[in-house]
């Protein structure tokens, strides 16, 4: 079924609204996780309304949170999310490093007791529309056993960073530390679809092709064997240790444990581009950069060498004008949670749309 990303929006909205979030903080996140579907993160988008719903509900999240921010040096702030939806912490922490940029230059904020903050492109993006480099570094529940290791005490602690450019579309990586994302198993499995090999193991340490047996007590591999397991623990020691955030298994699971808060932690940093030459030739030299890359010689069956956030930029351009394709199982679910809470369903097309 496809759904203008404008009536996703608006419908999300009005579900974090009936949640008990103001209308801010409801837009936010529903801006957030319909900008996921639209760069094609289908994991990470509406799809998770369902649990940060049974979350709110359960008092594990809390829809109108107090959130403090201290500065605690010329060029860093703490920020304690009160338990508030992640993605309206992680905007916020976003914001107020790139105001101490503004500033000094460097801006850092380091964020505790947060919930899951959905894309990790959606905070680098808001740094590239105000013109400087942003990177994001957030810790997770357990889902990664360290390598060489058997129990998933690591998450797999998403990396994104964003940097502008001039006439050439900006640099956008967001990857997890894991092959693929926990999220995208997930998906697979609810939508009926296995994995491929080697992508994780389940709850006995064996083989499966089954992602909700890796998502539910298995673990993930990590990308490189020893090289993604060691930029995991990274993410732990900055997202997790440095802010005073829960870390190494502390972490609650988003789906699984419903014992208390996530206490998930984050990390931002906003780099001004004109540090050391001006904002125009920081962007000149980018797109030189950029189009020296994409002039490199396609190796056979390859038709175009792509810069890291050219495919979800383009996805995002078509979604865009199809509208959001999504699988009968998340309408149903979508559906469900439209109903308990009075929210109409927006119109949903079997073919894709001409927006």
């Amino acid at each position: 079924m496809y759904v203008s990303p404008a009536d996703l929006r608006e419908f999300a909205t009005q579900i974090f609204e009936r949640l008990g979030l103001p209308d801010g903080d409801a837009g936010t996140v529903a801006a957030c996780l319909v900008s996921a579907n639209l760069r094609g993160l289908d994991s990470h988008g509406v799809s998770r309304i369902p649990i940060y719903a049974k979350r709110l509900r359960l008092g594990l999240v809390n829809p109108r949170p107090n959130l403090q921010v201290s500065r605690t040096a010329p060029g860093a702030a703490l920020v304690d999310g009160d338990n508030g939806m992640g993605m309206v912490v992680g905007t916020r922490a976003m914001a107020e490093a790139l105001a101490i940029a503004r500033e000094v230059g460097l801006g850092l904020a380091g964020v505790r007791r947060s919930t899951h903050y959905g894309m990790a492109a959606s905070y680098v993006l808001q740094a590239i529309a105000a013109g400087q480099i942003g990177f994001a570094f957030t810790n997770s529940s357990p889902g990664m056993a360290p390598y060489g290791g058997s129990k998933p005490v690591l998450g797999v602690n998403p990396l994104a960073v964003g940097v502008p450019a001039g006439q050439r579309s900006p640099f956008v990586l967001d990857m997890a530390m894991s092959i693929i994302a926990r999220g995208k198993m997930r998906l697979a499995a609810m939508e009926g679809e296995s994995i491929p090999e080697g992508l994780g193991l389940d709850r006995e340490g064996q083989a499966t092709t089954d992602g909700m047996q890796v998502f539910g007590g298995g673990t993930v591999l990590p990308f490189g064997e020893a090289k993604g397991s060691g930029l995991a623990v990274w993410m732990e020691i900055m997202a997790g240790v440095l802010t005073g955030a829960a870390f190494a298994g502390e972490m609650r699971s988003l789906y699984e444990d419903f014992s208390g808060p996530q206490a998930i932690g984050h990390l931002f940093l906003a780099i001004r581009p004109d540090l050391f030459m001006s904002r125009e030739e920081f962007a000149r030299r980018m797109d030189t950069m950029i189009e020296r890359f994409k002039d490199a010689e396609p190796v056979p069956g390859v038709d175009e060498v792509l810069m890291p956030g050219e495919p979800e930029e383009r996805q995002a351009s078509r979604r865009a004008c199809t509208g959001i394709p999504m699988a009968p199982e998340i309408v149903a679910l979508l559906r469900r949670e439209a109903e308990e809470l009075g929210v109409p369903f927006p119109a949903a097309s079997p073919t894709p749309l001409a927006l």
